[in-house]
């Protein structure tokens, strides 16, 4: 590749923001995601600090034939936010959050994180689904579902989205909305960043908390099978106002073996104590962390599991019934975790989030059912080999109970092809293409589960 420094010293006079080439101390830190498992190299990272410097950067890309990564939060656990030598458009200096508490609206700039979206909101007792480890983008995760802990009540993050702001590859600016370009906005929610660089979002707001009721519980993993199937039996019977996770985990003493189930429940105060107090008295669980808490903690109370630079390889998949051979499958195979940091994690889908017909957006998960998550990290690059081939391996004794669709936001980097389209986005994927080929035909935004563009 040709030296970048003369054309980046002539863009730098007219960009807000830091222009960082590899020979730039700061590049080396700018370059990095969550996942510790992603080394790669742009050849320029461009730190926007609005919406003009998102424009001079993909007009830069392109007249200097570099291929575009968009970093949110950079949570992408495929590692889909950055490059080897092309350009990474770095959102995260744009962090900014405006609640009008009247309308019940917030918009957030395309760099913040989930955190920051809550605590601005919390300040008026509204919130609207987001994720449930606290840094988080607000970008990625919403533009591929936004799974979050008010989705049973109120929808995916990107249900509850009014507008996107997004730069299109010929540098253009435009508003997405259910009246303007209303295909883009059909399209943006669930497309994963198909389209361009999402600079800003605008969300519908809910009355919540500021204390709601919810935590986490847990148990010897000798009462695994047990405990899912009590979580089972909880999910069958949840309202729209409880949301429902399990885990199999490893303790803090990096020893202890564990069951857990987490739960938020955002319906009257009685009723919740009622529906939390069936978790809280099963058997004699080693860990009771469930009660009262603050909106914010519940939506940071995992973070710690997840910490930054740790190595991470995910395989996912939805199944509508987790029946005893699917239980059996999973405790069988979390037990030949050989790290710690691994887990195997069950999201419960119902409510409102299922109640949204397939085709109204471009996400189209929206059955009832299960998310089951086998995540494997871990610290040291020795155990690379190990990690993923314990996820690869467990995913695979899992494969009998699995119906066809993933979600989108779960996919790893090795997630590609005909198949993972089809499975994240189902019946909508030949209407994705078309809107492609209108707003992107050059395929200039093709580092994500990358649609086709088509005529």
């Amino acid at each position: 590749m040709s030296d970048l420094s003369p054309r980046v010293a002539e863009l730098s006079s007219r960009f807000s923001g830091h222009l960082l080439l590899p020979d730039n101390p700061a590049w080396d830190v700018a370059r990095r995601v969550h996942n510790g498992f992603v080394d790669k190299r742009p050849a320029l990272v461009a730190q926007c600090r609005g919406s003009a410097d998102v424009v001079l950067a993909v007009r830069f890309a392109r007249d200097a034939g570099l291929e575009i990564a968009v970093r949110g939060g950079g949570h992408n656990v495929g590692g889909r936010s950055t490059i080897d030598n092309g350009l990474m458009i770095d959102l995260s200096p744009m962090q900014y959050v405006y609640v009008d508490s009247a309308a019940r609206k917030a918009r957030a700039a395309g760099g913040t994180l989930w955190g920051q979206f809550n605590r601005e909101t919390q300040v008026y007792g509204l919130a609207t689904t987001g994720g449930v480890v606290s840094s988080t983008g607000v970008g990625g995760l919403t533009l591929g579902g936004g799974l979050g802990w008010l989705m049973p009540k109120y929808g995916m993050a990107l249900d509850n989205l009014l507008g996107v702001e997004v730069v299109l590859a010929d540098g253009s600016v435009v508003r997405a909305t259910a009246d303007e370009h209303p295909d883009l906005f059909w399209a943006a929610r669930g497309g994963g960043g198909n389209f361009g660089v999402a600079s800003s979002f605008e969300f519908r707001l809910h009355d919540v908390g500021p204390t709601v009721n919810g935590g986490l519980v847990a148990w010897p993993v000798d009462r695994a099978r047990d405990v899912l199937q009590l979580y089972r039996e909880l999910a069958h019977e949840a309202t729209d106002d409880l949301m429902l996770v399990a885990a199999l985990i490893t303790g803090p003493d990096a020893a202890t073996k564990l069951a857990a189930i987490a739960a938020g429940h955002f319906g009257d105060k009685g009723v919740a104590e009622t529906a939390l107090q069936r978790i809280k008295s099963f058997g004699q669980p080693v860990v009771d962390a469930m009660g009262p808490l603050p909106y914010t903690d519940l939506n940071a109370m995992l973070d710690a599991s997840y910490p930054s630079g740790a190595r991470n390889y995910w395989k996912s998949h939805f199944c509508e019934d987790l029946n005893d051979g699917a239980i059996d499958a999973l405790v069988d195979a979390f037990m030949r975790c050989p790290s710690p940091m691994g887990q195997i994690v069950i999201e419960h889908f119902h409510g409102a989030a299922t109640r949204v017909p397939p085709t109204e957006t471009a996400y189209a998960l929206r059955s009832s059912g299960f998310n089951v998550l086998v995540l494997s990290q871990w610290k040291d690059a020795a155990e690379d080999a190990s990690g993923q081939a314990w996820a690869r391996e467990s995913y695979a004794s899992f494969a009998p109970f699995v119906g066809s669709s993933r979600y989108l936001n779960y996919l790893d980097q090795d997630d590609v092809g005909d198949g993972a389209l089809a499975a994240a986005y189902g019946p909508n994927l030949r209407r994705l293409q078309a809107i492609k080929h209108k707003y992107d035909p050059d395929n200039v935004f093709h580092q994500n589960v990358n649609i086709l563009p088509r005529g």
